[in-house]
């Protein structure tokens, strides 16, 4: 019976201890981007994406027009305070893609994104297709 009891006792301890996850395997808070000394914020919550309001079409290069090539480019971009787009950096790519996709979204433009009434760099994703 003492067996039993003991067993029974395992069975309920050990199912809680495989629950809680180490921190040393949780994600890792992003590190902080910055542009000319300023804190980029990331969009969402009460940072909300600015609007585009210039549009330039990516340039679709004649060598992927040959071969046929097609996708999505994925970029993530930070958006001064004065709604310019800063820098850029590929998070998907598509090969042969990728170049025109960045000098397009180069190119955007969108309303300047404000915290508390004041003008903020972000950092957001956009797709390019």
């Amino acid at each position: 019976m003492k067996k039993v009891c003991l067993l029974l006792a395992l069975l309920l301890f050990v199912p809680t201890l495989t629950l809680a996850k180490p921190q040393s395997q949780q994600a890792p808070a992003p590190e902080p981007v910055y542009l000319n000394g300023r804190e980029v914020l990331r969009i969402g919550g009460n940072i909300k994406a600015p609007e585009r309001i210039h549009y330039v079409a990516p340039a679709y290069p004649e060598e992927a027009k040959e071969n046929k090539i097609q996708g999505i480019v994925i970029i993530e971009a930070i958006v001064d305070e004065s709604g310019h787009v800063a820098s850029t950096k590929v998070l998907r790519s598509v090969a042969g893609l990728d170049q025109a996709a960045v000098d397009a979204v180069m190119q955007w433009a969108y309303t300047p994104t404000t915290l508390n009434g004041v003008p903020t760099p972000v950092l957001m994703t956009v797709t390019v297709n």
